[in-house]
């Protein structure tokens, strides 16, 4: 069984809204720090979002401040991404992993995004 499995992914216009889900197995706390990564074609996997170990606070990168939001919801174990006003350059498979360090057997297989018109 998966210890992450990443959902919600899909094709969007540009400006269009997705919100990307992150269902953890028992042996995954999403309590812990938790991010939202993605790799698009050809680049180097990147942290997009974070959420702190225990507490609210989050971060982002600068490519997506103001447009993405980061939650979880300890009661089912879930890590989500609320992701809105979207780029064509968001295009990329979107992954949920342990941050700032991911953790190299948590990877999932991820879910897709693709922004186009």
């Amino acid at each position: 069984q998966a210890l992450l499995t990443e959902s919600g992914g899909g094709w969007v216009q540009p400006g269009e809204s997705l919100r990307l889900a992150c269902s953890a197995s028992k042996r995954v706390s999403v309590i812990s720090g938790m991010g939202w990564y993605r790799q698009a074609p050809g680049k180097e996997r990147e942290l997009v979002a974070r959420i702190l170990s225990g507490r609210p606070e989050t971060s982002y990168a600068d490519s997506v401040k103001d447009r993405f939001t980061i939650s979880r919801d300890i009661a089912s174990n879930t890590l989500y991404l609320q992701m809105n006003n979207l780029k064509p350059e968001d295009t990329a498979v979107y992954y949920c992993n342990t941050a700032p360090t991911p953790r190299r057997t948590y990877w999932g297989q991820g879910t897709q995004v693709t922004v186009s018109s």
